[in-house]
């Protein structure tokens, strides 16, 4: 069996805006409806977790302004008000919200996410990124966002102090014994004193310890700096390569790398990124993708306005009939995803990458349910890796197909559970 997830590439934000399908977003948009109908439809599919993406920007790279954004309604909401709504609304579903470790103070988010624990009763995640552009470091006080591979050094040690305030209660310190008056045991409280590189905390928490005991883990480890923090940290792990070659290659990397750290590659659950294609026959979902195919392809401007964001670097002033820029060791953001953009843009003009090119699916997913479940057999037993992560637009008509079409087809061929064997997050995810 397999794990699934979704990955909300907008957090707790606006999808498909004007577009056919995109629902009523002027009532969904800031309002938690959508996302809590999303959360009790993929818990009753049995899916492992749902991921809300965030970031604290609204892109002003590509053109040099906010308009493109704006226009198109790039907007998101603050995730963790929402993980309690949807926890609320299910019960063993589990609810990964994003933290930028680069903004977040260690202590604030120790205690943060402990508090989420305790009201979704065992079922949160934090997602942690090192964030890209120097715009949201501008927005907390820098004056530009820290070198690639340091960040993720910060986070590493970030990790190791959160972990350590997690960590500041024993497991059974809570006594409430009301005979001697004793709420918890003094003797299993204890400071972390922690003095790192680039951080210090003195500690404990003044929370009591969650039922996790510390939140699900993600990561989405890309750069060989990004593959190092999830081996060594991470519970799940979000891949974006492309290729069953590729995916096979990557659960193989990580498994070397969480050997070293003297973990297990069963600790880590890989989930690859795709976007299926669904008709009710296959020739129909084929005609569906070349519809979507064909559109991409007449949006140039949100290709290079992704480019740009990915990049950090503005792609309107280049030639789009020109080879595709080099920009090697210019990228100071997810270097990863532009080295893919820049491998399928050698030989090639700017117009052909951004018309093409798709860099978020491991493989392409196109047929009825059936079919499409049978193709996900197939690469995850070739490639290996523990699962798959949809990355398809929030609305309703997409989670229904995910729901009630592929969840039901992938459970006849015994690929996905049939219902949660525990109440806790971590150990349904490490269940098998």
């Amino acid at each position: 069996m397999f794990h699934m997830g979704w990955f909300l590439s907008n957090g707790f934000g606006v999808y498909g805006w004007n577009q056919q399908w995109s629902g009523n977003v002027a009532a969904d948009v800031a309002q938690p409806g959508l996302f809590v109908d999303m959360a009790t439809s993929l818990e009753r599919a049995g899916f492992d977790y749902m991921m809300l993406e965030d970031s604290s920007v609204i892109p002003d790279i590509y053109g040099g302004n906010l308009e493109f954004a704006t226009r198109k309604g790039t907007v998101r909401h603050d995730p963790m008000p929402l993980v309690p709504l949807l926890a609320a609304a299910t019960s063993r579903i589990g609810i990964i919200a994003t933290a930028a470790t680069t903004f977040y103070p260690p202590f604030l988010a120790a205690r943060l996410f402990n508090t989420l624990d305790h009201l979704s009763n065992g079922r949160v995640g934090i997602n942690i990124v090192t964030a890209s552009p120097h715009a949201a470091a501008q927005n907390y006080g820098l004056e530009k966002h820290i070198e690639h591979d340091l960040r993720y050094e910060m986070a590493d040690e970030w990790m190791d102090l959160v972990t350590a305030l997690w960590e500041s209660w024993d497991a059974d310190a809570v006594v409430m014994d009301e005979a001697a008056g004793v709420f918890a045991d003094h003797t299993k409280v204890r400071r972390v004193d922690f003095e790192g590189r680039f951080y210090k905390s003195r500690g404990p928490l003044n929370t009591v310890p969650s039922p996790q005991r510390k939140p699900v883990i993600c990561q989405a480890g890309g750069s060989p700096a990004g593959r190092e923090v999830a081996a060594k940290h991470a519970d799940t792990i979000i891949a974006a390569v492309v290729g069953v070659e590729a995916m096979k290659e990557y659960r193989d990397d990580i498994s070397r790398r969480m050997i070293a750290h003297g973990r297990k590659p069963s600790d880590a659950k890989i989930l690859f990124l795709v976007v299926p294609t669904f008709g009710d026959t296959d020739q129909e979902a084929h005609d569906r993708l070349d519809r979507q195919r064909a559109a991409a392809a007449a949006d140039l401007e949100g290709a290079l306005a992704g480019m740009s964001y990915t990049s950090g670097h503005d792609f309107s002033k280049f030639d789009l009939d020109g080879p595709f820029p080099d920009l090697t060791g210019k990228v100071n953001g997810h270097q990863s995803t532009y080295a893919d953009y820049a491998k399928a843009g050698e030989g090639k003009t700017l117009r052909e990458v951004a018309s093409t090119r798709s860099v978020v699916e491991s493989i392409e997913l196109v047929g009825t349910p059936d079919t499409v479940a049978v193709q996900m057999k197939e690469a995850m037993e070739y490639a290996g890796g523990d699962g798959f992560l949809i990355a398809k637009p929030v609305t309703r008509r997409n989670i229904t197909e995910i729901a009630d079409g592929l969840a039901p087809a992938l459970r006849r061929r015994g690929l996905i559970r049939s219902s949660y064997t525990y109440e806790h997050f971590r150990d349904n995810l490490l269940e098998y």
